[in-house]
């Protein structure tokens, strides 16, 4: 796999104000080249196209500008619901769960409190450092007196 060339007919301006994968644009490793292409692969070489930077600093400043922008949309939906007329409707039913899912509700009581959403850290009962999965890390925790009186 080498670059042929073809890739610069898909060369990308730097975009003024906003990062280069925040505006649609990839990065082929092989061709050292960021293009403005739709696909995963590159055109030129076939080689797999970035599509999110490798350093931590900008991984964070791009997850924060995508989050930013889907909030902003968000308010602009609700504002244009709000702004419309309601129109009369009946009352919907409740859709039920199905019964595999209420089996397995029903199995595993308080797990759905124990379920955080990703990258969401919440403090150990025990020894209050924080955690994604406290329960997990409950189970282990030197300050336990369940674990630690048992030994």
């Amino acid at each position: 796999m080498t670059c042929k060339g073809i890739c610069t007919r898909y060369k990308a301006q730097k975009p003024v104000g906003t990062g280069r994968y925040a505006s649609g644009q990839r990065r082929c490793q092989i061709c050292e080249i960021f293009i403005k292409w739709e696909g995963l692969w590159c055109p030129c070489c076939g080689y797999r196209l970035r599509t999110k930077p490798r350093n931590l600093k900008y991984k964070a400043k791009l997850r924060a500008r995508v989050e930013a922008s889907a909030a902003e949309a968000r308010a602009s939906s609700a504002a244009a619901a709000a702004s419309k007329p309601k129109k009369a409707s009946k009352p919907k039913a409740k859709a039920s769960k199905p019964a595999a899912a209420k089996k397995a509700a029903a199995s595993k009581p308080g797990a759905a409190k124990s379920k955080a959403t990703k990258g969401e850290k919440k403090p150990c009962q025990h020894c209050k450092r924080l955690f994604v999965y406290p329960r997990r890390h409950a189970k282990n925790c030197k300050k336990n007196p369940v674990v630690s009186g048992d030994t």
